[in-house]
C-alpha cells in the first residue's frame, strides 16, 4: 500500500474513532444525568417528540438506524461482515453516529482482511 494510502487510511479511522467516542461522550453528559434524576425509558423517548422540529430530526435518526440495519444485514448477507449486530446496538445507546462509526471500523478492518487473503 502506497504511503499516500496509508495517510488516507490513519485520517479516515482516526477522524471516525474521534467522532464517534465524542458523540458518545456528549451523549453521556447531556443524557444520562437527566435519565438518572427521571429513569423513564419512555418519557425520555417520547421527548424526542415535543414540537415539530425535534419530531423532524427524531425521525430523521431512526430512519439513518433503520438504513444502517439494512445495510449491515445486506453485508453480512453479500460480504460476509461479522459483528454488524454489536454496532445496531450501539445505534440504539448511545446513538446512530457511534454505532455507524464503528461499524465502518468493522467494515474496514473485515474487507482488508478479505483483501489480503485472496
Amino acid at each position: 500500500m502506497k504511503i499516500n494510502q496509508l495517510l488516507i487510511h490513519f485520517l479516515f479511522k482516526t477522524s471516525i474513532i474521534i467522532l464517534g467516542l465524542g458523540f458518545a461522550f456528549v451523549f453521556g453528559i447531556i443524557v444520562v444525568p437527566a435519565f438518572l434524576n427521571n429513569p423513564d425509558i419512555i418519557g425520555a423517548f417520547v421527548a424526542g417528540f415535543v414540537n415539530p422540529y425535534s419530531s423532524g430530526y427524531s425521525l430523521d435518526t431512526i430512519f439513518c438506524w433503520m438504513i444502517l440495519a439494512v445495510w449491515v444485514l445486506f453485508e453480512s448477507k453479500t460480504k460476509g461482515i461479522r459483528y454488524g449486530w454489536i454496532t445496531l446496538l450501539l445505534g440504539v445507546i448511545p446513538g446512530v453516529a457511534t454505532g455507524f462509526a464503528l461499524y465502518l471500523l468493522l467494515r474496514l478492518r473485515q474487507e482488508k482482511g478479505l483483501l489480503e487473503k485472496s
